[in-house]
């Protein structure tokens, strides 16, 4: 995906996970909406540094960044939402896009990725970026609602941040 679906994706999650934690659509979600938003969307553009240094969607595509961004919030108490932000900008690099990330750089530079993905450049972009933000948004409904003991630990960081 390119920097607009990133900034797209990171508004829609910051907006919709105001909803999904707080569905009433009252102050304490419009609180939730405004502690997630930025941090989410700042997550989602992080990983495309790499265009400036290193190798693009490997040097700061990986597990081991991601790591580093849940962990975060354990050592600093701070950036509660930002691995969210990483965690999808992932996501729509493997299920969004034809290339695929490296997730595990830099042991191995194999990108991994579906084949029903778009290019960055694609009509299509903007829409595919939309769909995969929705079913996102219905998996962590679905988690917080029929399983939230298996929600990361970095999730409850951030909800109780607020």
């Amino acid at each position: 995906m390119n920097k607009k679906d990133h900034v797209l994706n990171g508004l829609l999650l910051g907006i919709g996970l105001g909803y999904v934690l707080h569905p009433d659509g009252d102050m304490e979600t419009l609180r939730t909406v405004a502690a997630a938003t930025i941090p989410v969307v700042l997550g989602a553009l992080f990983p495309d540094v790499d265009t400036d240094f290193g190798r693009h969607r490997k040097t700061l595509h990986s597990l081991p960044v991601l790591a580093v961004f849940v962990a975060y919030p354990y050592v600093f108490d701070n950036l509660h939402w930002v691995w969210v932000g990483v965690l999808t900008h992932y996501v729509l690099d493997i299920v969004g896009s034809k290339r695929g990330i490296a997730l595990f750089h830099p042991l191995s530079d194999k990108e991994y990725g579906l084949p029903i993905g778009v290019t960055t450049v694609s009509n299509y972009a903007t829409v595919v970026t939309i769909v995969i933000t929705a079913l996102e948004l219905a998996v962590v409904w679905a988690a917080i609602t029929y399983a939230p003991q298996y929600l990361p630990s970095g999730f409850d960081i951030a909800v109780n941040a607020l």
